[in-house]
């Protein structure tokens, strides 16, 4: 499974493959054993023939990147951690997510699949998250949020189509430019 990660604030993301008992990250192989110990939020860590004891602590909401966070501990530092796997970036990607924008944008499908639920009209105003429609892929439902703040300004699938990946499901326009009222 591939991963991308960022540590702390930084703008860099490191790309990061788990393999077995082998971590690739930025291209580079390392052998690597990770292990809880048990009744604890420690871990022990082997990596390139080091051994680290490592305190993990999932973190409430969402990074920047759209994944989850966590405190780790080691050697007396701490430092927030966020990994998104490449199925959830690649789902981020499809939808518009991006760093920074304004609302507005289109939700697409991230593989093919069968809409089996609106969650949203046309003309509704939805929050950052939202859940706007699922789509099943693979036997698994994906729901699609909204990448931000705004309004569905067309739904372009009914409930039961099938579609291809990359098919925009639903446009938002930006609130922020509609007059109130």
């Amino acid at each position: 499974m591939k991963y991308y990660v960022r540590i702390g604030a930084s703008p860099r993301i490191a790309e990061v493959e788990v393999e077995g008992g082998r971590v690739i990250v930025n291209g580079e192989p390392h052998e690597a054993h990770l292990a809880p110990v048990p009744g604890t939020q420690l871990y022990h860590l082997l990596l390139g023939g080091q051994s680290w004891t490592v305190a993990a602590q999932a973190l409430t909401g969402a990074g920047d990147g759209g994944g989850p966070r966590w405190a780790l501990g080691a050697v007396g530092e701490r430092v927030e951690v966020e990994a998104v796997d490449e199925r959830t970036r690649g789902i981020q990607a499809l939808t518009s997510r991006r760093e920074g924008r304004p609302g507005g944008g289109q939700v697409r499908a991230p593989m093919p699949g069968l809409v089996v639920r609106l969650e949203v009209q046309e003309g509704q105003r939805v929050a950052a998250g939202a859940p706007l429609i699922v789509v099943e892929a693979m036997k698994m439902e994906n729901e699609l949020r909204a990448p931000r703040a705004g309004r569905v300004s067309k739904i372009h699938v009914k409930r039961g189509a099938a579609v291809e990946r990359g098919a925009i499901l639903v446009t938002l326009t930006d609130t922020m430019s509609e007059p109130e009222g």
